[in-house]
């Protein structure tokens, strides 16, 4: 077998545990069962993005191996897994759960986290002059702004709150969000504004050389220093460019599975997996096994990097 560069023996042990896993396992109340399953990847739990919380690689089938993870962290770019994930309470959050994945400290100008809700349970307002934006992969949330106006956010609806705007997210029962924070890059005479969305009434966009399928779930107007994106790959579909850039990325994996390139490191990648990506980091995907890939990915935007 040829490799784009050489290998080492702890990049063996891994493809040799996780490609079989993805090719020829899919997940059972008991665990591993031998036969893939040809449905829709959310058909077995009734929702959407259900692997995230559930990967088919879980936590808890790598308890025979002490010591293992998949998450890599490097100069230029952080591969975040489930089995690595660290929960602690969310600061000014009640009765929720956070997992940063993302954080200034790897060199990223964002946080991205997992925020798992619980029975009764309400955010607290991030700092001053930062902006939010927050995705439900699991459950329902209730949105309030300052203004008392509730929005229901269900499984692939989104919200995005502009930097010092009161407001709450409240959960009855249970959900989990990821979470997107920044803080704000002002323009003069500019301002965003609150927007509550959900994925499938976004268009297509158009995608000149490339086959997969893209929206755009933020305004691309000026006053807005960041985007997310929904990319969707049918198996064996590929990134046509080899991208390297000045922005940087923060991605989840919420359906499928496939390989990602990261500089000169490539990775097997499974939903529920996150990725950060410096500048200029080379950066292609290809998606792999019989369902569709569907990553969110953030993007800095419409500012000079000066």
């Amino acid at each position: 077998m040829q490799f784009p560069s050489p290998v080492s023996a702890r990049v063996l042990v891994i493809l040799s545990i996780i490609i079989p896993s993805f090719m020829n396992v899919s997940v059972a109340d008991e665990g591993f069962c031998s036969a893939p399953s040809n449905s829709d990847s959310y058909s077995n739990s009734g929702h959407m993005y259900w692997k995230v919380t559930n990967p088919t690689l879980a936590p808890s089938h790598l308890e025979d191996l002490p010591g293992f993870t998949r998450s890599v962290y490097k100069r230029d770019h952080a591969l975040i897994t489930p089995e690595s994930h660290v929960f602690s309470p969310l600061p000014e959050w009640t009765n929720t759960l956070g997992a940063y994945l993302i954080t200034p400290a790897m060199g990223s100008h964002f946080v991205m986290y997992l925020a798992n809700m619980q029975g009764n349970s309400r955010s607290g307002l991030p700092p001053y002059d930062v902006e939010r934006f927050v995705f439900v992969v699991q459950g329902t949330v209730t949105l309030t702004n300052v203004s008392d106006v509730n929005h229901e956010l269900m499984v692939d609806s989104y919200a995005y709150l502009p930097p010092n705007s009161e407001h709450s997210i409240s959960c009855d029962a249970s959900a989990t969000l990821v979470v997107f924070e920044r803080r704000y890059a002002s323009l003069k005479n500019h301002i965003t504004e609150q927007i509550v969305g959900s994925t499938v009434k976004q268009p297509l966009l158009e995608t000149p050389g490339e086959v997969f399928e893209l929206r755009k779930l933020l305004p691309t107007s000026a006053p807005y220093d960041f985007n997310i994106h929904i990319m969707d790959f049918q198996p064996g579909e590929f990134l046509n460019v080899k991208e390297v850039h000045y922005n940087q990325h923060g991605l989840l994996l919420l359906e499928g599975q496939g390989i990602y390139r990261l500089g000169d490191s490539w990775y097997p990648i499974q939903a529920g997996d996150a990725i950060w990506m410096a500048p200029f980091v080379p950066q292609w995907y290809a998606a792999l096994g019989k369902t569709r890939s569907r990553y969110l990915l953030y993007k800095d935007v419409n500012r000079n990097p000066l």
